[in-house]
């Protein structure tokens, strides 16, 4: 089992930075990958951003590209996503997820609890 600890959020005008940051304990050498899914009101639950865990390889959602960087530490077993340029579409509750087979998190094998981010304008 793999338990996922995700913090960090908030509230931020349009065009200010957060940075959420998970970390897993457990079982993490049969993790693959881990990231983020967020879900707005009203929507479904969607992918954000997904790093794998033995090396650097990223990928993120168009819609967050050139504003959210990906990166994690290992030794801590964290990973961060950097939140900039921020815009009022971006609210929605954050949720850490990892997987144990695929970088896009198609899987998601974990969930950490969510942590919600606002973005007024």
């Amino acid at each position: 089992q793999v338990k996922l600890v995700a913090s960090g959020g908030g509230s931020v005008q349009t065009g200010g930075s957060l940075r959420l940051s998970c970390t897993a304990s457990g079982r993490t050498g049969s993790l693959y990958a881990m990231g983020w899914f967020r879900q707005a009101p009203g929507k479904e639950r969607a992918f954000v951003a997904a790093i794998r865990w033995s090396v650097s390889t990223t990928a993120y959602a168009d819609s967050v590209k050139g504003r959210f960087t990906i990166s994690r530490n290992s030794a801590e077993n964290t990973v961060f996503l950097q939140m900039n340029n921020l815009k009022p579409e971006d609210t929605a509750i954050y949720y850490c997820a990892a997987d144990k087979g695929s970088l896009w998190l198609s899987g998601t094998d974990y969930w950490g609890q969510g942590t919600q981010v606002t973005v007024s304008s």
